[in-house]
């Protein structure tokens, strides 16, 4: 049997989103990145005792401190045999109950570590950037993040088997860690055990995840419940993918032309490329993007090679004006305007390319044939910060010493195992679904950038649309859109508004008693 499945991006990063269940290697909202050649094994440490440290910042104008784990969870059979050391970093407040909430995070690839979320929106410092988004040159610094979510919720952040520090045991094949069961396998047996070793079972517990992260969360809302009666508060997917025939342009499947026309008229119009009546007015500008994208776009498509003649030039003409492409571009591609294209196009007068994660970026030139270049110039201006900053902080800081690689976003993870979908699409929002009716007190939070090529955030709205959710339980799952792309919170403004919508989605999913 075949299985249909191909890359995504992150949250993370970098952006290659698993896709169909195919035999083609596959990630997840995460940029594509060339394989990493065979390296001799790693023997991480057997076991070690984590290292604990302790700080202060100020939050809100008042002093706050917190206590920082880093180490390994050793990952053990049944028999007490050691499978996998998974990297982890939690921060509890001082002086708080173990009643505290606490909130389990991680990012995409498949492949990514934890840094993206942790060092860029809700760890309590955070990598200087512009108030854009952009880096500025080295070397990097951190500074404290006023912004962190540990002002209302302990944090714990997860680099699944072999992100990260995170690695198989000596002996066992790392196949078996690396898949969409498996991962759900791996990931919610740690934070049972995390939740075991310390005392966190009475806790309101929340899962945050990006990018294919969100497709771990969903996945694990359901795992958590049946395999432990352990029943969340709340979920925040930041970025999110549950229902992959939404982001991947296949012969056969439309559905994604449809969902991708809101973000490219959100992206001409911050590359200033929509006729004047559009470019003056970004709500308007949406508006009439989703309504046509809905409508009548989505009629003719499903004409196929009946939709000719006048009725044919005037769907040419609205996705010309929507677009910000010639007609001729959309004559050219009969009517399907996939990423790559209008990536290349949008810009071609000024010899420039979209970037994947965040279109707001770009570069000049075509991106590079080296497949030793990641060449999504929103990646390229995160990639080298977060890594320098990951790897100095977790030294002079938390006082962790490790040898190893950390793994940033690696292809080492492939091939992801699709397994459970073959011949179909991922689609893990029906598992999500169960777990609302199981557990009506779940609460969804899902943050949406509209400069996001990863995962669209017309097609985040579209999945939520299609749950088939009673409408009592519909007002459980809340989506917010931002000025900013996979990674808003780089975007100062956005980060801001991040932490303030998604506080007050805390004191509505878990109520303080």
């Amino acid at each position: 049997m075949r299985r249909i499945a191909r890359p995504l991006c992150l949250a993370l990063l970098a952006a290659a989103l698993p896709i169909l269940a195919q035999e083609t290697k596959t990630a997840a909202p995460t940029a594509e990145k060339p394989k990493d050649k065979k390296e001799p094994e790693e023997k991480p440490a057997k076991e070690e005792k984590p290292s604990v440290t302790h700080h202060q910042m100020s939050i809100g104008g008042k002093p706050f401190a917190y206590t920082v784990t880093t180490g390994y969870m050793p990952m053990k059979d049944e028999n007490g045999k050691l499978k996998a050391n998974i990297f982890f970093i939690a921060y509890t407040r001082d002086g708080a109950s173990p009643r505290r909430t606490i909130t389990f995070a991680f990012n995409g690839g498949p492949g990514s570590s934890s840094v993206w979320l942790h060092l860029g929106a809700l760890g309590p410092k955070r990598v200087l950037m512009t108030d854009e988004g952009w880096a500025p040159p080295p070397p990097y610094r951190l500074v404290d993040n006023e912004q962190t979510w540990l002002a209302f919720t302990d944090l714990v952040f997860i680099d699944p088997v072999t992100t990260g520090f995170s690695r198989p045991a000596e002996g066992e094949k790392p196949e078996q860690f690396h898949g969409v069961e498996e991962d759900l396998q791996s990931v919610g047996e740690f934070i049972r055990l995390y939740s075991t070793k310390y005392g966190r079972w009475a806790a309101p517990k929340f899962l945050a995840g990006e990018s294919y992260g969100t497709t771990r969360a969903a996945g694990l809302s359901g795992y958590l419940q049946q395999r432990f009666g352990m029943y969340l508060n709340g979920i925040v997917l930041i970025s999110s993918i549950l229902n992959f025939q939404t982001a991947y342009f296949n012969e056969g499947n439309d559905l994604p032309f449809v969902l991708f026309l809101p973000s490219y008229t959100t992206t001409a119009w911050y590359h200033k490329k929509l006729p004047p009546d559009l470019q003056g007015d970004f709500a308007k500008a949406v508006a009439e993007s989703e309504g046509f994208a809905s409508n009548d776009y989505t009629l003719a498509l499903m004409k196929g090679d009946r939709l000719t003649g006048s009725a044919r030039q005037a769907i040419v003409e609205k996705l010309s004006r929507l677009t910000g492409l010639s007609p001729a571009v959309v004559e050219e591609n009969n009517l399907r305007i996939d990423l790559s294209t209008f990536n290349r196009e949008l810009l071609r007068a000024e010899n420039r390319s979209l970037g994947r994660l965040d279109s707001r970026f770009t570069v000049a030139g075509r991106p590079s044939r080296d497949r030793n270049i990641v060449s999504d110039p929103s990646y390229a201006a995160i990639y080298g910060v977060y890594t320098a900053m990951l790897n100095d902080y977790v030294r002079s800081e938390l006082k962790y010493e490790n040898d190893i690689p950390y793994e940033i976003l690696t292809d080492r993870v492939r091939p992801w195992s699709y397994l459970p979908y073959q011949n179909q699409y991922v689609n893990v929002a029906e598992t999500l679904r169960g777990a609302i009716v199981q557990n009506p007190a779940l609460k969804v939070f899902v943050a949406a950038g509209y400069y996001d090529f990863a995962t669209p955030y017309f097609a985040a709205q579209y999945t939520i649309d299609h749950m088939d959710l009673d409408a009592a339980l519909r007002k459980n799952i809340q989506i917010d859109h931002f000025d900013a792309g996979h990674m808003m919170y780089i975007h100062k403004p956005s980060l801001e508004k991040l932490t303030k919508d998604i506080a007050a989605f805390y004191a509505l999913a878990a109520p303080e008693k």
